[in-house]
C-alpha cells in the first residue's frame, strides 16, 4: 500500500462545508528518505518547508467573511510532511467556520498542522516579499542536454583544487507530482563553500529531474544529498521556491547544520 493510497490526491473531492482538521493527510518523510539513503538516525541537514497560502478565509465572530494570506513553517525534522491537496482542503474548510479573532484562527491552524506533521508548525499572517534569485544564474550556459530522468547524480562534479564560496541559481528545475503526474516548477538557489562545482554538470543534473516524479520536499533533499556526496562542500544550502498550485506554494530549504536559513522571499513566478 502506498503512502498516498487513501489521500485526496488525484481524486474528486467534495468542497468542505464545515471546519475539519481530519482533512489533513500526513505522509511519513521516512518513505522518501529511504530512497536517498537517509535513515532513522540524526538527519544530515537542517531545514524547513515554508508554505505560503494566498487564499485563506474565515468568518469573524459576527459571521462576516475575512480574508488573508499566511505563511507556515514545517520543520524538516518532523516525522511527516503534509500532502498539499489535503492542506488546501483543510484551509477551505475554514471558509465556513467562525473564529473570535485572527489569533484564534492562527492558534487553531498551528495546533492542527502540528498534530499532522508530528512537530511544532508555526503560522504567521502575510507573505514574504518578492525577491530575485541570489547569486549567478547557470541557465544561460550553452550546452547539449539529453537526460530528463531519473535524476543522474553522476553528472555532478567539482574541482577540489579550487575552493570557492558562491551561490548558483536556476529557474529550470521541473519535476512531477508522484500521484497526479502534474508538473512542479521551481526556482532553485544553491549556496556553498568548498570545491568549485562544475556549472555545466549541475545544469545537466537539474534537467535530469524533468521527468522525475517526487514530492517537492523529497526533491530538495535528494539534491542536497547528491551535492554533498559528489561535490563535497564544507557548507551547503539548497532552497527551492516552487510555483503556486491551488493557492499554495511550497519552499523547502535544507542546509548543513549551523548555516543560516535562506532569506524568505517569493520568486516572480510565485
Amino acid at each position: 500500500m502506498s503512502a498516498t493510497e487513501h489521500s485526496p490526491l488525484g481524486r474528486d473531492v467534495a468542497y468542505p462545508r464545515r471546519f475539519d482538521a481530519g482533512l489533513l493527510y500526513p505522509i511519513p518523510r521516512a518513505l522518501g528518505r529511504a530512497a536517498i539513503g537517509v535513515g532513522a538516525g540524526a538527519l544530515p541537514f537542517a531545514g524547513a518547508d515554508r508554505w505560503q497560502a494566498y487564499e485563506l478565509s474565515w468568518l469573524d465572530a459576527r459571521g462576516k467573511p475575512r480574508v488573508a494570506t499566511a505563511t507556515f513553517e514545517v520543520p524538516a525534522g518532523s516525522p511527516n510532511l503534509v500532502e498539499s491537496k489535503s492542506l488546501k482542503l483543510y484551509l477551505n474548510s475554514c471558509n465556513s467556520a467562525r473564529f473570535a479573532d485572527p489569533e484564534a484562527l492562527r492558534m487553531q491552524v498551528e495546533t492542527d498542522l502540528s498534530a499532522a506533521a508530528g512537530a511544532p508548525v508555526a503560522m504567521a499572517f502575510g507573505l514574504a516579499p518578492v525577491r530575485a534569485s541570489a547569486g549567478d544564474s547557470i541557465d544561460a550556459l550553452e550546452l547539449d542536454i539529453d537526460r530528463y530522468g531519473p535524476p543522474d547524480a553522476a553528472l555532478l562534479a567539482a574541482d577540489p583544487a579550487v575552493i570557492v564560496g558562491e551561490t548558483l541559481s536556476s529557474a529550470l528545475l521541473k519535476s512531477n507530482c508522484p500521484v497526479t503526474g502534474q508538473p512542479d516548477w521551481a526556482d532553485l538557489e544553491i549556496a556553498y563553500h568548498g570545491p568549485r562545482i562544475d556549472r555545466a554538470g549541475l545544469l545537466r543534473y537539474l534537467a535530469s529531474f524533468r521527468d522525475h516524479a517526487e514530492f517537492h520536499e523529497q526533491c530538495v533533499e535528494r539534491i542536497f544529498g547528491d551535492l554533498m556526496q559528489h561535490c563535497r562542500p564544507q557548507r551547503l544550502s539548497v532552497h527551492a521556491r516552487y510555483t503556486r498550485r491551488g493557492g499554495l506554494d511550497i519552499n523547502p530549504w535544507r542546509t548543513t547544520p549551523g548555516m543560516p536559513a535562506p532569506a524568505p522571499g517569493r520568486s516572480e513566478r510565485q
